[in-house]
């Protein structure tokens, strides 16, 4: 990736603020950033074929994992829901994915204050490469784990998506191998509470696969983004930003029970999915609940027969309000707040919020974006009642470089001001990475 254009000019979207940058940095481009499920950690692939771990409480280096891989690490995921081990998958341009490990001898509070005082690597020796997963015929793009953590999913040049149970004594099973795309995969992520798998490609779709009589299979294809699909990420928030309005007070009955039908539409349909394009678009999808009323046969009785086709409908929401010039390659849903962040070629970071349409909607503005106004398919029974609307940016994060991923993180250091508040890390071919805040 070449370094980025001059930043456009600038907006009246609120800046983010610049928190700290981990160091040291590495020498090399870093690819992309994963925040430990439970510790206050960060794992960070880099081309120089090591996954460095930072303290999130220090801002400091705290391992230089290195030997595994022959090529630069492209990706890297935590496994979740585990205890007492740490359980770390890793993704190379040399067409190989690995399994790491370390045993947790602290808490996980007093490995935040144990953290501060560890900034040399001298635990390097710990983390062991228990397992080394071959099959991918090109590099590696992307790893992730199933939310239960018994499926690993790996991505490829090769144009392929593998999906490996971990069985007993650090031995994987390859359960399928999906070729469903007709480009390079960029990257996999598993839906939060199903096994349900999406994939994004460079043939500008998005793929997603369940489990079918003991086969996996493609079950939907997400179209309509114009070029390369960079990444996606779910939504995985436990209370709407939505259900609380601020004008309550001041709108009608019948817009009230509008807005609760379209939360409602949301719980049955599950979470929503959200894309990034070289199309510089960022796009909203959502299911479409199956009809669960009883077929009727020709004599008017129910019937007995049902439709067992695991096939889904999907459809193009919402598109956020287009702040890109050029390739976004990160997309990255917060699990608290609801708010997306997007970054890519330009160097820019944008984050958006999503609220409710007043009664009596302004012109729609280029910082803005509904439903309604992108030719997406709004919810049938309760159109245009949400908005999408840019509240934070900065241009030239990482100087003249590109920024490769963005994610959302629980802030650990003392300066937090409370235990839910996030930061935001962002992944640069400088080999930094930096953590920012909102407001």
């Amino acid at each position: 990736m070449s370094p980025a254009a001059d930043p456009p000019p600038s907006s009246s979207i609120p800046a983010l603020n610049a928190l700290a940058t981990l160091t040291p940095p590495s020498s090399a481009r870093t690819w992309m950033t994963a925040p430990h499920p439970t510790l206050p950690i960060v794992a960070t692939a880099s081309s120089d074929k090591t996954v460095r771990v930072y303290s999130l409480t220090s801002f400091t280096l705290l391992s230089n994992i290195g030997g595994g891989h022959k090529r630069s690490v492209r990706t890297c995921a935590w496994k979740p829901h585990i205890t007492g081990e740490s359980v770390l998958a890793t993704g190379s341009f040399d067409a190989s994915a690995g399994v790491w490990r370390k045993w947790e001898r602290q808490s996980q509070g007093s490995f935040a204050d144990d953290a501060d005082g560890d900034e040399d690597g001298e635990e390097d020796d710990e983390w062991r490469f228990s397992v080394i997963l071959d099959g991918h015929e090109s590099e590696i793009k992307s790893v992730a784990w199933s939310a239960g953590g018994q499926f690993l999913a790996t991505c490829s040049r090769d144009k392929s998506v593998w999906i490996w149970e971990e069985m007993e004594d650090d031995n994987f099973e390859t359960i399928a191998v999906l070729q469903e795309h007709d480009g390079d995969v960029k990257c996999v992520a598993w839906h939060p509470s199903e096994d349900l798998l999406a994939s994004a490609s460079y043939d500008d779709t998005i793929r997603l696969y369940r489990e079918d009589l003991d086969d996996w299979t493609a079950v939907a294809v997400l179209s309509g983004h114009d070029a390369t699909v960079w990444g996606v990420d779910w939504e995985v928030v436990e209370v709407s930003p939505l259900a609380v309005g601020a004008d309550e007070e001041e709108i009608s009955t019948e817009l009230k029970e509008k807005r609760a039908k379209l939360l409602q539409e949301r719980v049955t349909a599950g979470p929503r999915l959200v894309s990034c394009s070289d199309d510089l678009t960022v796009r909203i999808w959502r299911r479409v609940p199956r009809d669960t009323g009883a077929a009727q046969g020709n004599n008017g009785m129910p019937s007995i027969l049902r439709n067992n086709s695991i096939e889904e409908e999907w459809v193009e929401e919402a598109r956020l309000p287009q702040r890109h010039q050029r390739a976004i390659y990160s997309v990255a849903w917060s699990k608290k707040t609801g708010l997306i962040a997007s970054t890519g070629s330009d160097g820019k970071i944008v984050v958006y919020k999503e609220q409710w349409l007043s009664p009596e909607p302004e012109p729609a503005s280029t910082d803005t974006a509904s439903s309604d106004e992108t030719g997406a398919q709004p919810p049938s029974t309760s159109p245009a009642l949400t908005q999408w609307v840019a509240v934070g940016e900065v241009e030239g994060a990482h100087d003249v470089f590109e920024i490769n991923h963005v994610i959302w993180a629980t802030r650990r250091d003392k300066g937090r001001r409370s235990e839910d508040e996030e930061v935001l890390l962002s992944t640069g071919d400088d080999g930094e990475v930096k953590v920012w805040t909102l407001g």
